[in-house]
């Protein structure tokens, strides 16, 4: 899409749904809140709450809500791993009220058998279907292990070309090609990009296994690429969305914007818009 196409498009189409998600005040009540739906999409639209990494849970709730998505998966700033039973319900109530759903926690990094109980403990206690993880590669069988144990799936999650275990969905999927299904992948198309892959080619190949999805746009395609605004990078967003469609993708696609970090909500304001105009194209 070139620069005047892409300008007009989100004049005409996302600049108007963004201005629709982002009502005036701060209040976000679930009443005057409610999700927009993307008709006729087998998947939903949500929030890594990492892009809110600077702001408080409820704050991280309100602005989702704002932006008209439904769905979060919250880093430990949110959801610290820490959190006794009582305190992960109260979360949950939080959430709830907000008009929100919690699909998953995570990433959660695990470095040792404790660490990997704790956290498919820590997932049980708040009811989740599946935890976003990286276990160290010596400890997937172990990982393995506790998905069978507590049916709680584990969607491990590549970043790129400077990790040393998990950089490309491929790195992933070669190694539990032969575990339990539940065994998944989180592929964070950004980071895709920069190892130089194209992320709607990879989704196909290694599709019976992904679980979880983080969108976003980069710079270039290589290790110097930065989160930006979807639409202003290089990753072929019209194509990403097409081939979720066409392949029948059934879980969330969960926003995550890394730039900006005191001020993030303009920039994923933009990104929502943008996805959300080429969706009503489609």
């Amino acid at each position: 899409m070139s620069k005047a196409t892409r300008r007009e498009f989100l004049t005409s189409l996302g600049a108007a749904v963004i201005a629709g998600t982002i009502p005036p005040g701060d209040r976000a009540g679930a009443e005057e809140q409610q999700p927009i739906p993307s008709s006729g999409l087998p998947y939903t639209m949500g929030m890594a709450s990492y892009t809110f990494r600077a702001f408080p849970t409820e704050k991280v709730l309100a602005m989702t809500a704002r932006l008209g998505l439904r769905g979060l998966t919250l880093k430990d700033m949110h959801l610290p791993l820490q959190s006794s039973e009582s305190e992960i319900k109260a979360i949950l109530s939080q959430i709830s009220s907000a008009g929100l759903v919690l699909n998953s926690a995570g990433v959660v990094y695990m470095k040792t058998e404790e660490e990997i109980r704790n956290a498919f403990a820590y997932a049980k206690m708040a009811g989740l279907k599946f935890l976003v993880g990286v276990p160290e590669k010596p400890l997937l069988k172990v990982a393995e292990h506790y998905v069978k144990q507590s049916g709680i799936a584990l969607a491990i999650h590549n970043h790129g070309p400077t990790d040393q275990q998990y950089p490309g969905p491929e790195s992933i999927y070669s190694q539990i090609g032969d575990m339990d299904k539940r065994m998944g992948l989180c592929i964070d198309i950004g980071h895709t990009q920069r190892m130089g892959l194209d992320p709607s080619v990879d989704l196909e190949r290694f599709f019976d296994r992904v679980l979880d999805l983080h969108i976003k746009d980069v710079t270039s395609a290589d290790a110097g690429g930065k989160t930006v605004e979807m639409g202003r990078g290089v990753i072929d967003i019209p194509k990403f969305l097409r081939t979720l469609t066409r392949i029948r993708y059934s879980g969330t696609i969960h926003f995550e914007f890394e730039k900006d970090e005191k001020d993030p909500l303009p920039g994923v304001a933009e990104s929502v818009g943008y996805v959300r105009g080429i969706l009503a194209a489609m």
